[in-house]
This record gives C-alpha cells, structure tokens and sequence, in this order.
C-alpha cells in the first residue's frame, strides 16, 4: 500500500511561500493521481489541489486558485505544492493522499476518492 509522507510546513507570515512535499513511503507513486486536503480543528478536511498521476491535469480549490501550484516530479516519485502569497486563512494541517484507483484518466477532487493518506504537516501563516 502506498503512504504518503508530508514535509516543507512551517510558521511564516502573510505574504510569504512555502513548498509542501509528498513523497512515498513503501510502495512508489507511479499510476496514482495525488491530492492535497487541508485541515482546521473543528471543520472538515478541505480539497486544496489534486494531479492526475501522468501530471498532466490539476485542480485548485477556488480560494486557493492563482496562488498554490501543484507539480510532480515522477522520477524523483514526489508531489509538490508551492504556496505563493499565503493568507492567515491558510492556516491548517495540509494532508496529502495517493487516489484509490491507478491509472485513471478521472482526477479525483472528494476525500472519499482517496485511499491512502499521510499524516500532515503544520502550515501556519501569521498576519
């Protein structure tokens, strides 16, 4: 089974980047789309981005669209999310998640269509 391993968060202020990374542990990446969620206490885990597993489609949630960017790096089997112009809304637990199905042409944007998930990286943004 595939699992995701998060790293790159942080504390910085409004304003500034961070590039979140997902890489596997165990079982590669390859034939799986990759999704980014985030994380308030008390809410629900929110769709951030999402790539098919050929890395030539993504999606952004609307409050992130123009500002985040994800990317992936197949021969190095990672994922990347690079977060420009952060807002203290942004603040949240990111979780990245390998898509229940491989090798699909359908690019995954619910929770549920994930199967494996990581187990978060702090990404706090101060005002």
């Amino acid at each position: 089974q595939v699992q995701p391993v998060e790293s790159g968060g942080g504390l910085v202020q409004a304003g500034d980047s961070l590039r979140l990374s997902c890489a596997p542990s165990g079982r590669t990446f390859s034939g799986y789309a990759i999704g980014w969620f985030r994380q308030v206490p008390g809410r629900d885990r929110d769709f951030v981005s999402a790539i098919t597993w050929g890395g030539t489609t993504a999606s952004y949630a609307d409050s992130v669209k123009g500002r985040f960017t994800i990317s992936r790096d197949n021969a190095k089997d990672t994922v990347y999310l690079q977060m420009n112009s952060l807002k203290p809304e942004d603040t949240a637990i990111y979780y990245c998640a390998a898509s229940q199905v491989p090798y699909s042409d359908y690019l995954p944007l619910g929770a549920a269509d994930f199967g494996s998930w990581g187990q978060g990286t702090q990404v706090t943004v101060s005002s």
